[in-house]
């Protein structure tokens, strides 16, 4: 399936609800793409020939990203390490703080899911739509090791 195909399949199963979860947030659904399994895997398939050999481990956003995420890291045999919200994680922690379209949260990954230099992929369920502030602390979670 070429680019085109997919966007255009991916396209037209994502569902978008005005002021949800709150006024002014346009939230997009992606949970009907997985009624169509071949898609996923097409999509998570062409994600992982983009980063092959580029990167060393899949980093997960809860909570759509553990969705996408190991389904990648099992197609380029890399780890995936998951990024949680807080208080959600044993062990010592990495944090961060973010500003969301709705409010302020925190992001934690366990503190020894990653090592200095690792190349991350982090996927979320639509990450092209994060703020930049929010990619910012990802970035800060990440290099905090």
């Amino acid at each position: 399936m070429n680019e085109n195909d997919l966007k255009q399949q991916i396209d037209s199963l994502i569902r978008s609800y005005p002021d949800f979860p709150s006024k002014g947030v346009l939230f997009r659904d992606v949970l009907p793409l997985f009624s169509n399994p071949t898609l996923v895997r097409s999509l998570c398939c062409y994600i992982a020939n983009r980063y092959k050999n580029k990167i060393d481990l899949v980093a997960g956003l809860e909570a759509r990203g553990f969705l996408f995420g190991p389904i990648i890291a099992l197609e380029l045999g890399i780890p995936f390490v998951p990024v949680r919200k807080s208080g959600k994680l044993p062990g010592p922690v990495i944090s961060a703080s973010y500003q969301k379209e709705y409010g302020k949260d925190v992001f934690e990954v366990q503190q020894d899911a990653l090592s200095a230099g690792q190349r991350v992929l982090i996927v979320d369920d639509l990450l092209g739509m994060l703020r930049g502030e929010t990619l910012m602390s990802l970035i800060f979670v990440t290099e905090g090791i």
